[in-house]
């Protein structure tokens, strides 16, 4: 139809076949919309980061072979997300009959019932215009899903309240499937579906058409399926049967975002942060490299479940709960800006913990020593790409080494403590303290390094020195305090022997 037809104007068939519309099926219609978008650089998939060169290429084939579709990933991958952007493909408006359960085309009815209004009606026949928002659907695959929920069932309440025998097609009640025509249909964690449930989907994949309870129609459905999956069955709750595997015409792996840098981007759209936290906390570039690092580390250890994944989710929770660590200080302490610690890590543990499936061995450890430890091996790795030289191989012996002098101050019973409720003063008065270490810092920083960017690499350095066992830090309730490490060992080997004696 022209973009100068006033299409909303159009309220019967016969003005509707007056302004030369063509009927196309929605894959038809979402590849040519597809087609033009591509031309014109349009980005249809907005906000998804990271997919420009893997996962979107290979989603824009399939939709150009009007393919039905699993995408198939972790958790946290955008998989749902991608599903929702497609009603982007579809045209705006599209004409269907005004008393269709099933939304039908004007120009090709599919149910007897409709068919036998057009005759009685004719060019008279009421249409309504349906927007592109109305032609999504989607349904999360739960085991106590049936197939009169997807497909749909006789109503025997209906057959009852119009006198209608149970021959009689009117007595129907359609499932989320027939609605679903003309529309996007999406089927979320496939594999949780049924095995007999998923069987009743081959027809609809393969021929389109359903039958209902015996029922001699043919309904030849318009639907574009999407469906979602992870790769494994790690819930041991179903897998996809083969048959239906074979029916869906591409499949597509997703991923996580393989840099850092578009996993920043992912989690600073998806975060959600006031107005007042934007306003009254900084957080740091080095602090964000430092959460994101967080997920690298979790995807890889061997105390977490690789196969249950690590979704993006993670870091968007943890940055919601690194500002509001933030927020908190400011309400304690009165002040009025801050920028991120590395003690307020400590406040993004229970976003670590409730989103990381632990193995055997994690178990053992407990979730927040594991959180902790992935902490940790991230404060290593941004370490790692600094300039600052690796504290792994230092040694006492080795006087040249301007990072002895810290250990010495260290070794004569001084500590450090870190908390998150000191002020900004009280804060850096403490990091100031320790001889030599934010001079050290500072040299292998450049120059135009702010300043607290570089308080923030002495909390790194500290603690990437208790990692490598070269000092200690001890959990306070409040924070963090560091102390010589051997000096804590006789500590705790005393304590031991007057508790024995």
């Amino acid at each position: 139809m022209s973009q100068q037809t006033d299409y909303l104007n159009i309220k019967t068939l016969g003005q509707l076949k007056k302004s030369r519309y063509q009927p196309k099926s929605i894959k038809e219609e979402i590849r040519q919309n597809l087609i033009k978008a591509l031309n014109k650089k349009i980005n249809v998939f907005e906000g998804i980061h990271g997919y420009e060169h893997t996962v979107l290429p290979q989603l824009y084939r399939a939709l150009l072979s009007r393919h039905n579709i699993n995408l198939l990933g972790l958790r946290g991958q955008a998989k749902t997300r991608i599903a929702r952007l497609m009603i982007n493909l579809l045209d705006e408006y599209i004409p269907a009959i005004a008393s269709s359960e099933l939304r039908e085309d004007p120009l090709h009815p599919i149910t007897n019932l409709s068919k036998q209004l057009m005759e009685e009606a004719g060019d008279d026949l009421p249409i309504t215009w349906i927007h592109r928002s109305e032609r999504y659907f989607e349904k999360l695959a739960t085991p106590d899903v049936t197939v009169a929920d997807l497909i749909g069932d006789v109503d025997p309440i209906k057959a009852a309240n119009l006198r209608l025998p149970y021959t009689d097609e009117r007595v129907i009640h359609y499932g989320l499937i027939p609605r679903a025509h003309r529309s996007i249909f999406v089927i979320n964690e496939l594999p949780d579906l049924q095995a007999r449930i998923q069987v009743a989907l081959f027809n609809i994949l393969e021929e389109g058409d359903v039958q209902i309870r015996g029922f001699q129609l043919r309904l030849p459905l318009d639907i574009q399926f999407v469906f979602t999956a992870n790769p494994e069955d790690y819930t041991q709750r179903g897998s996809i049967v083969t048959p239906l595997k074979d029916r869906i015409g591409s499949q597509i792996l997703t991923h996580y975002p393989l840099d850092i840098s578009v996993s920043k981007r992912i989690t600073a759209q998806e975060a959600r942060i006031t107005e007042f936290q934007r306003a009254h906390i900084s957080v740091l570039p080095a602090a964000a490299d430092l959460l994101e690092q967080i997920a690298v580390e979790a995807r890889k250890s061997e105390y977490i479940d690789t196969k249950s994944g690590v979704s993006a989710r993670l870091t968007i929770s943890a940055l919601e709960n690194l500002y509001s660590t933030c927020e908190l200080r400011l309400i304690r302490t009165g002040e009025q800006h801050t920028f991120t610690r590395l003690v307020d890590f400590e406040g993004i543990i229970p976003a670590i913990t409730g989103k990381v499936e632990l193995l055997y061995e994690g178990e053992q450890e407990g979730a927040e020593i594991v959180a902790e430890n992935l902490i940790g091996m991230a404060v290593k790795s941004i370490l790692k790409n600094t300039q600052i030289p690796p504290v792994d191989k230092l040694k006492a012996i080795d006087e040249t080494n301007p990072l002895n002098k810290i250990l010495r101050w260290f070794s004569k019973g001084n500590e450090l403590f870190l908390s998150t409720e000191q002020t900004e003063l009280e804060y850096r008065s403490e990091l100031e303290k320790v001889p030599g270490l934010l001079d050290y810092v500072t040299k292998h920083l450049p120059a135009s390094t702010p300043a607290e960017e570089r308080f923030f690499y002495a909390e790194i350095l500290l603690w990437s020195m208790a990692e490598h066992n070269k000092l200690n830090r001890e959990a306070h309730i409040k924070g963090f305090i560091f102390s010589d490490l051997y000096s804590n060992f006789l500590k705790k080997t005393t304590d031991d022997f007057e508790a024995e004696s």
